[in-house]
Order: C-alpha cells, then sequence, then structure tokens
C-alpha cells in the first residue's frame, strides 16, 4: 500500500515537473509527451531486469505478452491491466515502460494509447520484426 502511493505521488510529480518547464518556456509541448515516455522505457528496462532475474527465458512473443500482461502490470499498478483507471497525463509514461519492458525481453515495439470514454484507456502494442 505505501509503495503504491509513493509510486503515485513519485509519478505526480514527475508529470508535474515536465510540463511546469513547458509553461516556463523551457521545453515545447510536444517534448513533454517524449520526455516522459522516454523516462516510462528506462524505468521499463529496469522493472523487467529485476522481475525476469530468476525466471526461464521466454518461450516466444505470445509469452512475453502473457507476462507483460498479467504478471508485470499487475507488480507495477497493483490491478488487473483491464481494469486500470488512469488518465491522459500518465499514458505517456505507461506507454514507455510496456515498450522498455518489451525491449529488455527483446522485442522492439511501437506502443500506442486511446482513451475512448474515461476512465477505461486501450493499449495497442505492435511489435516490429528485426
Amino acid at each position: 500500500m505505501a509503495d503504491e502511493a509513493l509510486f503515485l505521488l513519485l509519478h505526480n510529480e514527475m508529470v508535474s515537473g515536465v510540463y511546469k518547464s513547458t509553461e516556463q518556456g523551457e521545453v515545447e509541448n510536444g517534448r513533454c509527451i517524449t520526455k516522459l515516455e522516454n523516462m516510462g522505457f528506462r524505468v521499463g528496462q529496469g522493472l523487467i531486469e529485476r522481475f525476469t532475474k530468476d525466471t526461464a527465458r521466454f518461450k516466444d512473443e505470445l509469452d512475453i505478452m502473457k507476462f507483460i500482461c498479467k504478471d508485470f502490470w499487475t507488480t507495477v499498478f497493483k490491478k488487473q491491466i483491464d481494469n486500470l483507471r488512469t488518465n491522459h497525463q500518465y499514458l505517456a509514461f505507461t506507454c514507455g515502460l510496456i515498450r522498455g519492458g518489451l525491449s529488455n525481453l527483446g522485442i522492439k515495439s511501437i506502443v500506442t494509447a486511446e482513451v475512448s470514454s474515461m476512465p477505461a484507456c486501450k493499449f495497442q502494442v505492435m511489435i516490429q520484426k528485426l
């Protein structure tokens, strides 16, 4: 419970800090999303390394996606992936988090998010063949 609160506070401060730099003219608005996604990418890489250090190698991309959707997501957000409630500010970081995790498992991908009706969002992962 305390870990979840700390993560939410940290994330809120990251988003706030990045957007404040836009208001002060330090960064263009579109670069904020890129910056948040890059932060998420690095965090995703680190978390995947930590979570998979004692597990057997995955057989294929399907096993990796199952791991990301079940174990990884639940560990990070303490919620099932189909019940996640989020807002637009969280999406850039979360897309980066997923992309970074997949990257560290050897899958190059493009991750996008779509919000059709609040509070639900839909993540699309396109795997790029090397």
